[in-house]
């Protein structure tokens, strides 16, 4: 098998995959959900942006089996045109990875949550108790803030933000590659910016803290 024929089938086989999770879960949903609410799901919208990757998958399977051993310049176009039509939809593609692991997948609960529209690029709702807590965690989601103690700014992870529908709080938990220390913070998201908020409730902060231990971030 070709470096080109490798390619292609790690590349049906990966995405492949996660068509099939996400139709099926849209199979599933449909009869339980009102259109708006369907059509708000991210990978409903996005779906057929990877409807078209497959397709491009298998015509450059099609075109690469005609050309033959002696056809490597014709393989290494099929596969530019395939790489840039990836490149150029990549968050798209890297979204409906995330949804197809993300709690809300095949959730059809009457939801009081931000859901997909409080969701980030790369991010997926980790855990749900479809009443009071979710937690989202990130691929690549970093802030730079400044550290009260020494008036410089640090960089910091997010390792996850949550959501209290019956407090209507949200939070964010933080980590200093640095320091190594984590904080627990309010979040509280802006059209321009965010901003955060120390907690002062300690029992408030244990519950985010344990939820958090709870799911081993």
């Amino acid at each position: 098998m070709s470096k080109a024929e490798e390619f292609l089938t790690s590349e049906k086989d990966h995405f492949g995959k996660i068509f099939v999770d996400v139709s099926y879960a849209i199979d599933n949903i449909s009869p339980f959900l009102q259109s708006k609410d369907l059509t708000g799901r991210k990978y409903v919208v996005k779906l057929p942006v990877l409807r078209k990757y497959i397709d491009l998958i298998s015509s450059a399977e099609g075109e690469i089996k005609k050309a033959g051993f002696l056809g490597f310049l014709k393989n290494d176009k099929c596969l530019e045109l395939l790489k840039e039509y990836k490149d150029d939809n990549s968050e798209a593609l890297n979204q409906l990875e995330k949804c197809s692991l993300c709690s809300c997948l095949n959730c059809t609960a009457d939801c009081h949550f931000d859901s997909c529209l409080g969701c980030r690029r790369s991010s997926k709702i980790q855990t749900c108790d479809h009443v009071k807590i979710n937690v989202t965690v990130h691929d690549d989601f970093r802030l730079e803030l400044t550290n009260d103690k020494t008036g410089h700014s640090d960089k910091y992870k997010v390792l996850g933000t949550l959501q209290d529908c019956a407090m209507d709080e949200k939070y964010i938990v933080i980590y200093n590659p640095i320091s190594k220390e984590k904080f627990i913070l309010y979040y509280y998201t802006g059209v321009a910016e965010d901003s955060y908020g120390e907690i002062s409730d300690i029992t408030e902060f244990d519950f985010i803290a344990s939820t958090m231990e709870s799911i081993n971030l």
